[in-house]
């Protein structure tokens, strides 16, 4: 990351956008100067890039399922593709998150946990229970073979766990480090920005479920509750958030998102 600022609202507003695509996907990029202006941009519509990424998801759990293969199949196969689609990071925030908790150490020592590249047993556990339970959602989907609902589902999942990270960014959460993607996004989000991509995927939720249009968004407001709730005792935990924190809560709220538009089916 740099320390450059950007001048002028096209160039900021391109930016934002070439680093919220490089931080939510593998898409390649031209690499954009990194501060907190650009960062302000890149967390504001992580919720919108979720809806597209969601969507393609869905997309490719139908075509799936259209040609013959089982449901489970096709869902573990979308679920690794979620995982690919962001190169693993969330998965891996997820990981080091879980990590740290377990480690019952003092802040400092639970950030250094953070660091480290292996995964101890807390991590293995959260990361299998969380791609079991999505890969499970997921055959449920594909088994109902109904396009727009499916579609719906899948995308407002994908788009509530991008919102988690625009939560977390709101102003008055601090970064448990001065460097890092932390440092670099905590505080960058006002209140008319997050509510402004909680109306949106909100929206889209109403289509999730056919004939109980409520079940959705309150599936995504349940899911942003718990990911409310937990933030604020990783802020107590670590003294505030890092890069690993927002993975997990891309992931956690994803995977909470995913069962409560699925639940009473």
């Amino acid at each position: 990351m740099t320390g450059g600022r950007s001048t002028g609202v096209l160039p900021r507003l391109t930016a934002g956008v070439r680093l919220a695509v490089t931080t939510f996907t593998v898409l390649p990029m031209r690499p954009a100067p990194v501060d907190r202006s650009t960062a302000t941009v890149a967390m504001a519509i992580a919720p919108v890039l979720g809806l597209g990424l969601g969507a393609g998801l869905g997309l490719a759990l139908l075509a799936l399922s259209s040609v013959g293969l089982p449901a489970l199949v096709a869902a573990a196969v979308v679920t690794g593709l979620a995982a690919a689609s962001t190169r693993g990071l969330h998965l891996d925030g997820l990981a080091d998150t879980v990590d740290a908790l377990g480690s019952h150490r003092p802040p400092a020592g639970a950030l250094e946990i953070m660091r480290r590249p292996d995964i101890g047993p807390f991590g293995v556990v959260a990361l299998v229970v969380t791609l079991l339970t999505q890969a499970g959602v997921l055959a449920a989907v594909a088994a109902d073979r109904d396009w727009p609902p499916a579609l719906a589902t899948v995308a407002t999942a994908v788009a509530a766990g991008r919102l988690a990270v625009t939560w977390a960014c709101r102003h008055g959460v601090p970064a448990a480090r001065p460097d890092g993607l932390g440092a670099m996004v905590a505080g960058t989000q006002g209140r008319s920005t997050v509510v402004a991509g909680t109306l949106l995927v909100l929206a889209v939720a109403t289509f999730a479920v056919p004939g109980r249009p409520w079940q959705g968004p309150l599936a995504v407001l349940a899911a942003l509750l718990v990911w409310l709730v937990l933030t604020r005792h990783l802020v107590r935990r670590f003294g505030g958030i890092t890069g690993d924190v927002l993975g997990a809560g891309v992931e956690i709220t994803t995977t909470l998102g995913y069962l409560g538009m699925v639940t009473g089916g």
